[in-house]
C-alpha cells in the first residue's frame, strides 16, 4: 500500500536479529538502549530521507534508508515502515553493493500468497499488514555481507483528503537511533495557490525545533524541511540514544475564490468542490449505542464523557434521541426531541443514568433507530429541509435476535431505503470490523475504529465533529455525457463544512468547448447550483494539431508536457515552462455598455531575465539589458509631459515622459509607473518597423 499524502508514517530499521540468536520480533529494538553512535548491533544506519511531492493534493513519497554493515560476519537487516491505510505502494527496490533488486507490487490477496511461499523457501519478502489507528505496516528483511551496503527505497502514493478545513500530512517518526543525515523534506505545489502551511513536532520542544525546522510559502508553492543534527537528535546531551520518537505533522489548506476548482491534465480532469460561507443544515441524529456487558468500566465511561461533548455541541434547530441496545433495545424519547436548552438538559442527566447489562442486539437497536427517523419525517416532526443520521456506537458482534452479519446489513439497508447515512462506529478490536464497514458503505456512511486509548472519548467526539456541519445534502455533479468517460462517484449524501468532494474522469473529443460542470445541492434555505462553465469568450491551447478549448469563467489547471496553465477566473491566465519564465495574460475588463472602449488583454512578462538571449518580438528583444542613455530633459509641447532625448542603437529619439498602468498584480486598478513614451511607433527603438511584428492570425 502506498500514498498521496502521509497520514502517518512509521520507520523502524532493525538489525542483526537473527545473526544475535535473538528471535525476529520486530519490537525488540523498539525500546531505548546505548550503543556506540549510528550503530546498532554492528549495522550503521546512516542515512533515512523521507521526500514528499504534493501536486494538486496528490501526494508521491519516497522513503529512502541507507545502512552498511560494520560487522565482521554476515547480519540481517529489516526495513519496517508503516504506511496509511488509504495509501498504496508503486514501487520498492532493495540496492546492495550497488546492484539495485526490483520488487513486484501485488494485490493484497495475491501479495499475501506469494509473500509465504517465498518465505518458506527462504526468499527476501515484504508484506504489509494492520498495524494502529492509521497504519498499515511494510516489513521486509534481508542477509547483508560484512563490509556491504543496503539501501532501501520505497515508494507510495495518496490522495490528500480535507479534514476540518485543512489538508493533514501526519507522519510517526521512529528511527530508534541516532541517524547522521535524517531529513524530512516536502514540497507542496497548489495551482488554487497556498493560503496558510503549518508544521509540528511532538518528540522535540519548539525551541530544538525551529533550528532543525524550516517552512515557507508563497504564492502556489510550499516547503517544509526537517532535519535535524546528531546532537538534536540525542535524547539527553551525552546519550547516544534518539528522541525522534513521536508525531510530525504539516497541515495547509488552499485558496478558494470560487466554490469549484477544475484542473486538466493529459486529457483528465478533476473538479474539487468546497463551498464556504453557507449556512449549516439541521440535522436529526438518531445515536444508537451498545450498552451490553462488555461495555462496563472505562469504554461505557468514555462513551458517556464523549456523548456529554457531543450535547455541548448540539445546535437548537436540531433534533435527536438515543436508543440504547444490550439484549433488548431502550430509547429516551419515544420520538425525537429538539434539542432545546431544556431537553438538553435532560439529555445530560439520561447519558450520565446509562448502566451496562446483557447481550449484543444490533439488529433490532439499528433499525428502531432508523424507524424513529422515518417516522419522524413522515410525521413532519422535524424541518422539511434537515436531513437525518444514524450514528451506531457497537464493541462486539451481535449474540442474541439476528445474529447473521449479512442478514442485519439486508434489514439495515432495506429500512434505510438510500434516505440518510448510517455511520458504524467500532470500539476496541473484540468486533466484526468488515461487517460495519461494508453495512455503512453501502448506506452512504463510513465506518471508524476506536481505540481502547486514553483518548477514546476524545476519538469519538472528533469523529462527530467531522459530521455535525452539513452545508448541503443531496449533492450531485453533472457533466455532459458526451464529453467525460470513466467517472468517478458524483453523488453525495451530504457535504459537510470542512471537508471537499473529488471528482475525476477522462476528457473526450479534441474541443473541451462544451465541457461544463454543474453542482446541484439542496442547502438549508434553498436548493443551490454551481456551475463550472465554458462560453465563446475562448482562451485555445494548442498541443501540436490538438486545440483544448477554455474561458474566462473557467478555474482551470492544464499541465502538459513541462507547460503548466492556470485560468483564474474573470482574472488572468498563468503560464510556467518548468522553472522557467512566467508569463501572465491579464483579462481587462469595462463597462459593458461602453460606447468605445471593449475588454482587451495585457500581456506580462514576470520574469524575463530567465529568457535566453536569442529571445526576440516586439516585447523579447528588450527582455536582455541594453545601453541607453536619456538627457536633455526640456519643457514639451504638454507643460506637465517633458521631452527628452534618448540615446539607444546608435539612434537619438525625442521622448516624452508619461505613466502607464502595470496591472500585474491588480488587475482592476493596477500600479502608476513613470515611463518615457517614443514616437513614431517605436521607430528607432525597435528593430525593424512595427508592422513586421502584426499578423493577420494566429493559426
Amino acid at each position: 500500500m502506498a500514498s498521496a499524502w502521509w497520514p502517518c508514517l512509521i520507520l523502524a530499521l532493525l538489525s542483526g536479529l537473527a545473526a544475535s540468536g535473538f528471535p525476529r520480533s520486530p519490537f525488540l529494538l523498539l525500546g531505548k538502549r546505548s550503543l556506540p553512535e549510528g550503530v546498532a548491533n554492528g549495522v550503521e544506519v546512516y542515512s533515512t530521507k523521507i521526500n514528499s511531492k504534493v501536486t494538486s493534493r496528490f501526494a508521491h513519497n519516497v522513503v529512502t534508508t541507507r545502512a552498511v554493515n560494520r560487522a565482521d560476519t554476515a547480519k540481517e537487516v529489516s526495513f519496517d515502515v508503516e504506511l496509511p491505510k488509504t495509501a498504496f505502494i508503486t514501487n520498492f527496490t532493495l540496492t546492495i553493493d550497488g546492484v539495485t533488486y526490483p520488487g513486484n507490487v501485488k494485490e493484497k490477496e495475491v501479495a499475501k500468497k506469494q509473500y509465504e511461499k517465498a518465505v518458506s523457501q527462504g526468499k527476501t519478502a515484504g508484506l504489509v499488514k494492520a498495524s494502529g489507528r492509521k497504519l498499515e505496516k511494510f516489513t521486509v528483511s534481508v542477509n547483508v555481507a560484512a563490509g556491504s551496503k543496503v539501501t532501501f527505497e520505497l515508494t507510495y502514493e495518496e490522495l490528500l483528503k480535507r479534514h476540518k478545513g485543512k489538508y493533514e500530512m501526519y507522519l510517526k517518526v521512529q528511527p530508534k537511533q541516532l541517524i547522521k543525515h535524517f531529513e524530512i523534506d516536502v514540497d507542496i505545489f497548489e495551482p488554487q495557490g497556498i493560503s496558510m502551511l503549518d508544521a509540528e513536532a511532538s518528540f522535540i520542544t519548539n525551541d530544538l525545533l525551529g533550528s532543525a525546522l524550516t517552512k515557507s510559502f508563497s504564492g502556489k508553492k510550499g516547503h517544509v524541511s526537517f532535519k535535524p543534527s546528531l546532537d538534536q537528535q540525542r535524547s539527553c546531551p551525552t546519550c547516544t540514544d534518539s528522541l525522534l520518537n513521536g508525531d510530525f505533522t504539516i497541515t495547509y489548506d488552499v485558496n478558494r475564490e470560487s466554490p469549484g476548482n477544475v484542473q486538466i491534465v493529459n486529457g483528465y480532469f478533476v473538479h474539487f468542490f468546497a463551498p464556504q460561507g453557507l449556512p449549516v443544515v439541521p440535522k436529526n441524529v438518531a445515536f444508537v449505542i451498545d450498552i451490553s456487558g462488555s461495555m462496563a468500566g472505562r469504554k461505557l465511561e468514555q462513551t458517556k464523557e464523549a456523548l456529554l461533548r457531543i450535547l455541548e455541541d448540539m445546535k437548537e434547530e436540531d433534533y435527536l434521541n438515543f436508543i440504547l441496545f444490550s439484549g433488548d433495545v431502550s430509547t429516551w424519547k419515544e420520538h425525537l426531541v429538539q434539542a432545546t436548552p431544556e431537553n438538553l438538559q435532560e439529555a445530560r442527566t439520561f447519558v450520565k443514568s446509562m448502566e451496562d447489562k446483557g447481550m449484543t442486539n444490533i439488529n433490532d437497536g439499528l433499525l428502531r433507530g432508523i424507524s424513529m427517523l422515518n417516522k419522524a419525517r413522515e410525521e413532519h416532526r422535524v424541518p422539511e429541509r434537515s436531513t437525518s443520521i444514524v450514528i451506531m456506537l457497537t464493541d462486539g458482534d451481535a449474540n442474541v435476535g439476528e445474529s447473521r452479519p449479512e442478514k442485519i446489513q439486508e434489514n439495515v439497508r432495506n429500512a434505510i431505503g438510500g434516505k440518510f447515512p448510517l455511520y458504524n462506529l467500532g470500539f476496541g478490536n473484540n468486533l466484526n470490523y468488515n461487517f460495519l464497514e461494508n453495512m455503512a458503505l453501502e448506506n452512504h456512511g463510513f465506518a471508524r475504529r476506536i481505540y481502547e486509548d486514553s483518548d477514546a472519548d476524545l476519538q469519538l467526539q472528533g469523529f462527530y465533529e467531522e459530521v455535525a456541519n452539513p452545508l448541503l445534502t443531496g449533492v450531485e455533479m453533472e457533466y455532459p455525457e458526451n464529453a467525460i468517460l470513466g467517472l468517478t462517484q458524483n453523488t453525495y449524501q451530504h457535504f459537510y463544512d470542512g471537508s471537499e468532494i473529488v471528482v475525476a474522469g477522462h476528457l473526450v473529443g479534441e474541443d473541451v468547448n462544451s465541457f461544463k460542470a454543474d453542482v446541484k445541492g439542496h442547502g438549508a434555505a434553498n436548493d443551490l447550483t454551481f456551475t463550472e462553465e465554458v462560453t465563446t469568450e475562448k482562451i485555445t491551447l494548442w498541443n501540436r494539431a490538438v486545440p483544448s478549448t477554455f474561458s474566462w469563467l473557467d478555474t482551470v489547471t492544464v499541465t502538459q508536457d513541462g507547460l503548466s496553465m492556470m485560468i483564474n477566473r474573470k482574472k488572468n491566465m498563468v503560464v510556467s515552462f518548468g522553472d522557467g519564465v512566467t508569463f501572465v495574460v491579464v483579462l481587462h475588463q469595462v463597462w459593458k455598455k461602453h460606447p468605445v472602449h471593449r475588454d482587451f488583454l495585457g500581456f506580462y512578462v514576470v520574469d524575463s531575465h530567465r529568457m535566453s538571449a536569442q529571445t526576440h518580438g516586439l516585447l523579447g528583444q528588450f527582455f536582455q539589458p541594453f545601453d541607453f542613455k536619456v538627457f536633455d530633459i526640456r519643457p514639451g509641447s504638454d507643460p506637465t509631459k517633458p521631452d527628452a532625448t534618448l540615446m539607444v542603437k546608435n539612434h537619438q529619439l525625442t521622448v516624452t515622459r508619461g505613466s502607464q498602468k502595470d496591472y500585474r498584480k491588480d488587475a482592476s486598478i493596477g500600479m502608476k509607473v513613470v515611463c518615457w513614451f517614443v514616437h513614431n511607433n517605436g521607430e528607432g527603438l525597435i528593430d525593424g518597423v512595427h508592422t513586421d511584428y502584426i499578423v493577420p492570425n494566429l493559426f
